[in-house]
Parts: structure tokens; C-alpha cells; sequence
């Protein structure tokens, strides 16, 4: 509680400084590269990359859920998103992967962020959890994406 004396906030941890680090280098690169083309190809390298750099439970995943997104939704652009692999429109992160190592979670995330088109009246869910990625995930994490796409 702020002014209390009560509070217990350290700050943010090592691993949100990590992510707000990774998000002003990706920012900065975005801004040097060339033409959208050559921006394009390099956001889905440095995607692949970052899911290369995974733990093998986590690259996995990221490897399937990729694979799935973009075969699902291939007007979604890859790109890196606080480090993390992310699928945008329009330049706006519609969902992203967080990978469990990320921030030490017991699971792996697949989120959804305001220009996904998800609602479904006055409560929807934003965020799944992931500790597979079996056939059945897949096809529910496709009909999700479609949704959030229009």
C-alpha cells in the first residue's frame, strides 16, 4: 500500500528487467531495419531464434504453437514481443507465447492482447495455460487464433 509504510514492493524482478531490456532492443532494431519485406523475414528469424534458445519442454511448444499460428492466421506477423514470440497485425501484438522458463512458472503461456476478438459477453479469458501441445491443443489453439483474427 503506497504511503503506508506497510509496503513490501522491491521493484520488479530480474526476469521483468530482462523483458523490458529485450523490448527496447527489439524497438530499436524494428527502427533500423530496411524495406517491410526485409523487416518481415527478419522478425521471423529472430522469432525462431528466440524459440531455438528455449528449453527443450518450452521449444516444443513454441515450435508447435508457431507452426500452428501462422498456418491459422498467416496475415499475423511474427515478431518478438518483451522477448517472447508474438503474432502481430497492423503492428499490434494479437498473441504471444511466454514461455514457462521466462518467469520461472510452473507453465507455459498462450495470450491474447485488445486487438484479439475474443469477447464473448461481459468475461472471456485472455491467457491459457500450456503444459502440452497435443493434436486436440492444437486444433483449439487455431480456432482461437481465427477468432481473434476476425
Amino acid at each position: 500500500m503506497a504511503g503506508t509504510g506497510n509496503s513490501t514492493y522491491e521493484g520488479f524482478t530480474a526476469e521483468e528487467r530482462a523483458a523490458m531490456k529485450e523490448h527496447a532492443q527489439e524497438t530499436k532494431k524494428a527502427a533500423r531495419r530496411g524495406s517491410r519485406a526485409e523487416k518481415a523475414a527478419e522478425a521471423e528469424r529472430d522469432v525462431l531464434a528466440k524459440i531455438a534458445e528455449m528449453p527443450d519442454a518450452d521449444r516444443v511448444m513454441a515450435e508447435r504453437v508457431h507452426a500452428v499460428v501462422t498456418a491459422a492466421a498467416p496475415a499475423l506477423a511474427p515478431r518478438l514481443w518483451y522477448g517472447m514470440p508474438a503474432y502481430a497485425s497492423d503492428g499490434k501484438v494479437v498473441c504471444f507465447f511466454q514461455s514457462a522458463a521466462k518467469f520461472k512458472a510452473r507453465y507455459a503461456t498462450l495470450g491474447f492482447n485488445d486487438p484479439a476478438r475474443l469477447d464473448d459477453g461481459p468475461m472471456w479469458a485472455t491467457a491459457f495455460a500450456l503444459t502440452e501441445v497435443t493434436p486436440q491443443v492444437e486444433e483449439r489453439i487455431a480456432d482461437l487464433v481465427k477468432r481473434a483474427v476476425g
